[in-house]
């Protein structure tokens, strides 16, 4: 599962490092500046996440369970939600895109929850 989530991390920070170059170069003339934002929002959470999902991997290594793959699997929802999300509202401006948002930070949060708790209960069953 490791292998899976750095896998996914790479990926996903390859993805975040496109839309990134995308945003700035080829929809900078295109959007309204609060959608370009809006859009480099997504690229940035989805970076974040990508390097989080390394830290999952690398910490399935030492600490493996359910907690550890609940992290890595709630950090994937929540780029796709979170970052989908924010992505397809600047391009479309479909505004009730915006509710979909909220709920792939709350998969984020998820995620590092997750994360803390498997770290914790592998440190203790040391």
């Amino acid at each position: 599962m490791d292998r899976a989530f750095a896998l996914a991390g790479a990926l996903s920070a390859f993805i975040a490092v496109a839309a990134g170059a995308f945003g700035a170069h080829a929809l900078r003339a295109r959007l309204a500046p609060d959608l370009l934002t809006v859009f480099e929002t997504g690229a940035r959470y989805q970076m974040y996440h990508a390097l989080a999902l390394f830290a999952v991997a690398w910490a399935s290594n030492h600490w493996p369970g359910m907690p550890m793959r609940a992290a890595g699997l709630l950090f994937i929802g929540g780029t796709l939600v979170f970052s989908g999300s924010l992505y397809l509202l600047a391009l479309t401006g479909a505004r009730w895109l915006g509710a979909l948002t909220p709920l792939g930070g709350l998969l984020f949060l998820a995620g590092w929850l997750a994360l803390a708790t498997g770290i914790a209960k592998g440190g203790l069953a040391q």
